[in-house]
């Protein structure tokens, strides 16, 4: 198992490291694919599960749909609805996904 986490480190240091080499645009969709969205998915169940443990505080301040907004609404418009390699609109404070 040490072996296969080595591996993994390994591999994504290249990739990031060979990314000037073939332009940043290039290099967006792959550790999107690779990195990101995978990481965004399991934020997602994570967020859906804190959310269910969090209404027992949301429901009394009335807060549920601000906390289901933050928790499970803007993960999985990252997750699920960008674009691939697209990082713009999670940058722009304005902007929404």
């Amino acid at each position: 198992m040490r072996k296969i986490v080595v591996v993994l480190f390994v591999a994504i240091a290249l990739i990031a490291a060979s990314g000037p080499a073939f332009g940043v645009d290039e290099m967006n969709i792959p550790v999107d694919v690779l990195i990101i969205r995978p990481v965004a998915l399991v934020g997602t169940v994570l967020g859906t599960g804190l959310f269910v443990v969090g209404l027992l505080f949301s429901i009394p301040s009335g807060s549920v749909e601000m906390t289901a907004n933050k928790l499970i609404v803007a993960p999985f418009k990252f997750t699920f609805t960008r674009p691939l390699g697209e990082f713009d609109a999670v940058s722009e404070p304005g902007k929404t996904l």
